[in-house]
């Protein structure tokens, strides 16, 4: 018995032992599933951004978060919005989504900025409506290959003045027959794409014609003449177009006096600025 004292005492383990392989659920694949659904969606997003230009991303991202009726004759309103949003009050869509018609009290304060352009309302709706339209005539560089050659021309800008767009001459298309104010079919073209833009308004528009700087040395320059003529003959095809001619309400010729870049005899400079004039101003 003494020398049993001295001997490690015995553990016992009981080890439980589950028989079979037991079910192991299957939330792990639902979690693969959506690990390979976000990779599709990743590399399909990454050929897109490298497959397309940027007026084509522009054109996609407006059709999936449309700020703008796609289509004009959903739209309510009389004519051309009269300058309002589809979703104004008594603006009702003919097939769509328009606005009650009813009036609260906010509608009422903004109706009443609307017109007279007073307060932070009126001028809200008018900076929207520039915007609007600025947006629908970038986005229609996705819709066809032509389209996207047409708006290499155009460039817009909001001012205090309004919807600033400027259709320039390039390279390889001018917008006019050389040192004529004869439009070239592509000059004819977008003034098409600009009357079916600018009609979403009824805003008031301005014409005005600039050119390039010619050598001083010349007897007779004809840059005053010449950028009158062209700016008078881009009015005449807006209007041949589908533009109300009492929408019209300046044409100017600018010369060589407001060059758009530095150079001054940069062919840049040979351009057309069509303004759509603020409501509020």
């Amino acid at each position: 018995m003494a020398a049993q004292s001295n001997a490690a005492p015995v553990i016992i383990k009981r080890k439980k032992v589950v028989a079979g392989g037991g079910h192991h659920g299957g939330a792990w694949k639902v979690a693969y599933a959506d690990f390979v659904t976000a990779m599709m969606a990743f590399f399909l997003l990454m050929w897109l951004l490298n497959a397309t230009t940027e007026k084509q991303r522009k054109g996609i991202s407006d059709y999936f978060n449309p700020t703008i009726p796609v289509n004009r004759i959903s739209g309510g309103g009389d004519g051309a919005f009269g300058g309002d949003s589809v979703f104004s009050e008594e603006t009702m869509a003919h097939t769509g989504t328009g606005a009650m018609d009813r009036k609260t009290a906010a509608s009422s304060a903004d109706e009443a900025g609307e017109d007279a352009g007073r307060g932070a309302a009126g001028e809200g709706r008018a900076q929207s409506e520039l915007e609007d339209v600025e947006k629908a005539l970038m986005a229609r560089g996705g819709e066809s290959n032509t389209m996207e050659q047409l708006l290499r021309h155009v460039v817009t800008k909001v001012t205090d003045e309004g919807l600033v767009i400027e259709v320039f001459d390039l390279p390889d298309a001018p917008l006019f027959t050389e040192t004529t104010a004869e439009p070239t079919p592509v000059m004819l073209a977008i003034a098409d794409l600009l009357a079916e833009v600018l009609n979403l308004t009824t805003n008031e528009i301005a014409v005005s014609g600039h050119l390039r700087a010619h050598p001083v040395t010349l007897i007779d320059n004809p840059v005053w003449d010449l950028s009158a003529l062209r700016a008078q003959a881009s009015r005449q095809a807006l209007e041949a177009a589908g533009i109300d001619t009492l929408r019209m309400q300046r044409v100017s010729g600018y010369a060589d006096r407001k060059p758009a870049v530095a150079d001054p005899a940069a062919e840049r400079n040979n351009r057309i600025e069509v303004v759509l004039l603020r409501r509020d101003r």
